[in-house]
């Protein structure tokens, strides 16, 4: 039985790149870093591969000195990977092309970002790979931290056969850093997916003096176009390579995975096509949705584009296709893979392979780690019923201006019952996420529950603010969006209550931690009109400690991250109470054994202490302040920053309309 452990997908990815590499060339970008660091990391530790090599880790200059490096190394024989994203694999782009016409066996793995375009955006989408599809690379799609680690292994092995290398890419943020219990590759299972033979005749290919050989030479037109057509039969066998790779692995450990995997209906008229984690979110909805005749196609295997395996993952019955595309091409007929799939359809209906041409839209969604929820899901089924579905549509904003965009039902919620779902605000760097991350890893190392942990951060990084969302239950937890219906709330830092809607997304009857510096007996009429009316009206139950005091009182200082924990822990229920004080016990024995036993014995004193400053506040029957949430920015401030900015700091700016934002 393989061993589970909860990791997130930068770890997932990069422990079987460095399993199965010699040379690693990084220069980190975020929110590929983790894997580049990881990599490091092992190296300084001696740490081997399968073959019992301790790989080198070459850090460059700039993303471009990576490719460079990688380059080089392949063309010594050497089996080589690298990690990046967003402006960083652009910076690769010419190496790339060498590295493609050259057909040599390699891997980039890419936690896809926007591109800077209009802004800088450090979140998730695909613009960063569809910019890289002309370079030759084979493209491969994860949906999920399991699927990445999966998957990595499988373009690895693939690439050694097929002598096409691979981007494999999966959704920044949304799959890079989500903490999700896994079943871990052993290096045994690796070692079976290399081939070899296949790894001596990458060596063999190498410029070598022994060997003398020739290779980046110049070309002139009487040859360039024929060379150029040479390597189709290399492009044409790779997507049966990639497949029996597929098919092998899941010999290996009972985990199948096809090139375009269908989920839903056999017998479905209305499908959606789309590649990376929004696939879970519509696979997810499907099976929430009492309609039948709906189903989902996954596309794992971007480049090169596989007509046939398309074709035959598309239920004959389907009759209408939303294919949606986490990109924007500005000025193009369609997003990248509309085109192919309309394309790939067209082509059939001529040659007789399917009968009639499906009505087929196009949209887009997700852009820059934008939310894609089951709502807007099943807005998009509920539009490919419609006589005339919109084509080239946009899902999840509030298109005002071109009209692109699809109305949804945003009270839409198909959230389990069975999951615990908790939301955490905090502030950067004062520990709530780090915390959060440590109670994720002792309830799935220690429960049989499964776990997901997401983590919303603000670009400006340390000082901002911090919502970290943990979901446990008894089911994989297949859910690549943020909770919508919180069933526990923790607020860290008192004054958030006054500036944005803590209790927005809480559940009837949940339950809500606060740090305050005001008693239990009085700090109801501390807290805004707005909070004390949602508690209320959802019979919230609101408990208080404060967490600062117990810090000071232990040695702490600010941080107050232990204390909260255990009081998560308490009134959760996810673990019994002596159990969830010893594992926590435990991680802060890991978590700073460096820092020596004096910092462990103040977490631990602080972790005593919590519990005895624990208290439940009694709710009165109705409210008794008429204070409302502070003014976001001064009445004063320019009309932008008032309907603009304000929102933003809010936390409305998902709701704001295209009109309002600049064009330039």
């Amino acid at each position: 039985m393989s061993e589970k452990l909860t990791i997130d997908g930068n770890e997932a990815v990069a422990t079987v790149a460095y399993q199965v590499s010699e040379i690693c060339s990084i220069y980190p970008i975020t929110p590929s870093s983790p894997m580049a660091e990881l990599a490091d990391v092992w190296s300084v530790e001696r740490k081997e591969n399968i073959w019992g090599q301790v790989p080198d880790i070459i850090e460059m200059q700039s993303e471009g000195g990576a490719a460079g490096t990688a380059h080089g190394a392949l063309q010594t024989g050497a089996m080589t990977t690298t990690f990046t994203a967003s402006q960083g694999l652009m910076l690769m782009l010419p190496n790339m092309y060498k590295i493609a016409g050259e057909l040599t066996s390699a891997v980039f793995h890419v936690a896809s970002r926007s591109l800077a375009a209009q802004a800088l955006s450090i979140f998730g989408d695909h613009q960063d790979v569809m910019a890289a599809r002309t370079t030759g690379f084979g493209i491969l799609a994860s949906s999920s931290v399991q699927v990445a680690q999966d998957l990595a292994l499988i373009s690895h092995a693939a690439t050694l056969e097929a002598r096409v290398p691979f981007i494999h890419f999966f959704d920044g943020f949304r799959t890079s850093h989500e903490l999700s219990k896994v079943d871990v590759l052993s290096r045994d299972e690796m070692r079976a997916m290399i081939n070899v033979e296949l790894v001596y005749a990458h060596r063999l290919r190498a410029l070598n003096p022994d060997n003398p050989f020739i290779r980046g030479t110049a070309q002139n037109p009487d040859v360039y176009f024929q060379a150029r057509e040479s390597v189709n039969q290399f492009y044409l066998d790779t997507p049966g390579i990639v497949q029996r790779s597929m098919d092998r692995f899941a010999e290996l450990t009972g985990r199948q995975y096809r090139l375009f995997d269908y989920y839903g209906d056999p017998d479905a008229e209305r499908i959606i096509i789309i590649m990376g984690s929004g696939a879970d979110t519509v696979r997810q909805t499907i099976d929430a949705l009492p309609e039948k005749g709906l189903g989902v196609v996954n596309a794992r295997l971007f480049r090169p584009f596989s007509a046939q395996h398309l074709l035959a993952a598309i239920p004959e019955a389907a009759r209408f296709i939303a294919v949606l595309d986490r990109t924007k091409e500005i000025g193009a007929s369609g997003e990248p893979l509309y085109q192919d799939v309309v394309t790939v359809l067209a082509e059939a209906v001529r040659e007789g392979r399917i009968e009639a041409m499906p009505e087929i839209t196009g949209g887009r969604y997700g852009l820059s780690s934008k939310e894609f929820t089951p709502a807007m899901v099943k807005s998009i089924f509920d539009e490919l019923a419609k006589a005339q579905p919109k084509n080239h549509f946009t899902i999840g904003i509030h298109d005002d201006v071109t009209h692109t965009s699809l109305e949804y039902d945003q009270s839409f919620e198909i959230e389990s019952d069975e999951v615990t779902r908790a939301i955490f605000f905090g502030l950067g760097a004062d520990g709530t996420v780090g915390a959060n991350k440590n109670s994720i890893k002792i309830i799935g190392e220690n429960t049989d529950l499964y776990c997901q942990g997401y983590f919303v951060y603000d670009s400006k990084k340390s000082g901002s603010q911090t919502v970290s969302h943990l979901r446990f239950g008894p089911e994989q937890i297949q859910a690549p969006y943020l909770i919508q219906s919180a069933n526990f709330i923790a607020c860290h830092k008192f004054n958030l209550i006054n500036k944005i809607e803590v209790l927005r997304n809480a559940a009837s009857e949940a339950v809500f931690l606060l740090n305050s510096p005001y008693p239990a007996d009085t700090v109801w009429t501390e807290l805004p009109q707005p909070v004390q009316q949602r508690i209320l009206d959802l019979r919230i139950l609101l408990y208080v400690i404060d967490a600062s005091s117990v810090a000071r009182e232990t040695d702490l200082g600010g941080r107050i991250n232990t204390i909260m924990q255990a009081c998560f822990f308490a009134l959760s229920g996810v673990l019994p109470r002596d159990e969830a004080i010893r594992q926590i016990k435990q991680a802060i024995e890991k978590s700073y054994q460096s820092k020596g036993q004096d910092v462990i014995d103040q977490n631990f004193a602080a972790v005593d202490s919590a519990l005895d400053h624990l208290y439940e506040v009694s709710i009165p029957a109705g409210t008794s302040n008429t204070k409302p949430l502070d003014d976001a920015v001064p009445l004063e401030a320019p009309r932008f920053v008032r309907e603009v900015t304000a929102a933003m700091l809010r936390g409305h700016g998902d709701d704001l309309p295209v009109s309002k934002l600049p064009v330039d």
